[in-house]
């Protein structure tokens, strides 16, 4: 039971678990303003009184494509908004840390003056102290 527990508790699965409920109720919400607003006004396009409605009929074959293309609007606006509101924004702020890192830096500051001297330099070229070096 420890060991369950421990497992729970890791921060990557309680991550998720919330991850996942947010991400169920962003669809809800989705779904519910592609209902409301986006339905209606592709209804009015076709003169339809709903999108839902939307079918045609072979032999004794009725297919609602409605229906069908109500769950594509919904996706694909559920697709838009999370590429622009978390995607692109998480995107660029691991490019401006990325930007941020240097990897072997070149230059060091100077113990004495805090001047910025380059890191093999044996004196600074400011204030002429000696530098220590590496061993």
């Amino acid at each position: 039971m420890k060991d369950f527990r421990e497992f729970l508790l890791r921060g990557s699965v309680v991550d998720l678990a919330v991850g996942i409920v947010i991400g169920v109720a962003f669809g809800t919400l989705v779904t519910a303003f592609v209902t409301a607003f986006i339905s209606p006004l592709v209804a009015l396009i076709t003169g339809q009184a709903s999108i839902e409605s939307l079918t045609f009929s072979l032999e004794s074959a009725h297919f609602p494509y409605g229906l069908f293309l109500e769950a594509v609007l919904t996706f694909v606006l559920t697709a838009l908004v999370i590429f622009y509101v978390v995607v692109k924004p998480i995107n660029a702020l691991r490019e401006r840390q990325r930007r941020g890192e240097a990897v072997d830096p070149t230059s060091k500051p100077c113990p004495e003056c805090l001047s910025e001297i380059p890191v093999g330099a044996r004196r600074c070229a400011f204030c002429t102290s000696e530098q220590p070096t590496a061993a």
